[in-house]
């Protein structure tokens, strides 16, 4: 069974990296409707009516605009106009949340110094604004540029302004973390969606999780603010557990899961006094952020498959 997961896995992994099947897949219906499950529409004004809700019900957002391993100067030049009028719409409107950035988004696949000067932008608008950029962490090959920018950023904006994100399944990661908590960087701690081999990742889900719960207690301990992010409820009790042993208040940190999994235990963790903040992708180019999804769980193609054949 475990084999069988895998080689589904490693398929849809493979899929979302197919150039070719973009335009095609965006036309399928169902696939579209799946797609409204976890992604907030195509538009902004989609994504930010998304998130009025969300905070109706108590919870807070993060919004990423969908768009990687873009290959043009132009292309990442008007990421960075989108993300301005993000952070603006933001302001206006007045909805609790601030950004997501990729930076493969930004020119990092053909141009690093480009990408540290799109991120920049993106950064002193959010810090003009009083709001907050998440650098989002991609693929093992980006690590340690993702994480060279995050500093550079970090010491220009601080604390308050520009953050990172780190993946239980990297052996890297327990390291990381202790070093950017020492340089007291915020940090998002998830498990990572993205298929690693065994010279830079675990391989077994049991030791992800341990990595997962070691790495947690590392940045409650830090006295900074960060974001747990996780739908699975033993890493919640883990967190919960070591929280109350540790007497943390319920504001010292807070949990973060995606938009669309597991409404119920957002609301309900939001109800019992910790901060919840919901990661709200949205977009034309959905298609590679889908099939992670569907990656971290297979089963949800059967839906397209079935609707497929009932046409």
């Amino acid at each position: 069974m475990a084999a069988t997961t895998h080689l589904s896995r490693s398929a849809l992994m493979f899929l979302s990296r197919r150039e070719g099947l973009k335009d095609m897949a965006t036309r399928l219906g169902p696939l579209r409707e799946l797609a409204g499950r976890f992604i907030a529409g195509e538009r902004l004004e989609e994504a930010v009516d998304a998130v009025k809700a969300l905070n109706a019900q108590g919870l807070l957002a993060s919004f990423d605009h969908l768009n990687e391993a873009v290959r043009t100067e132009a292309e990442t030049r008007e990421e960075v106009r989108e993300y301005r009028r993000l952070l603006a719409r933001i302001d206006a409107v007045g909805v609790k949340a601030n950004v997501s950035l990729k930076l493969t988004q930004c020119g990092l696949l053909f141009d690093p110094a480009l990408a540290l000067e799109n991120a920049r932008a993106v950064a002193a608008e959010a810090a003009a604004r009083g709001s907050f950029v998440r650098v989002d962490m991609e693929q093992s090959a980006v690590t340690q540029a993702t994480l060279d920018t995050v500093r550079a950023l970090h010491a220009e904006f601080g604390e308050e302004r520009v953050g990172a994100v780190l993946q239980s399944s990297l052996r890297r990661t327990e390291a990381d973390a202790r070093a950017l908590c020492a340089e007291r960087v915020r940090i998002r701690l998830c498990k990572g969606a993205y298929l690693e081999g065994p010279e830079v990742a675990f391989q077994d889900k049991r030791d992800v999780d341990a990595h997962f719960v070691r790495v947690m207690r590392v940045l409650l301990d830090s006295g900074v603010y960060h974001g747990i992010a996780t739908h699975d409820e033993r890493m919640i009790d883990a967190t919960l557990d070591y929280a109350a042993k540790q007497r943390l208040p319920r504001g010292a940190f807070e949990f973060q899961m995606l938009y669309g999994i597991r409404r119920d235990l957002q609301v309900r963790l939001a109800k019992a006094g910790f901060p919840v903040r919901i990661y709200v992708p949205y977009g034309r180019h959905w298609y590679p952020y889908l099939m992670r999804r569907l990656a971290e769980r297979p089963a949800n193609l059967w839906f397209v498959l079935k609707n497929l054949v009932r046409g």
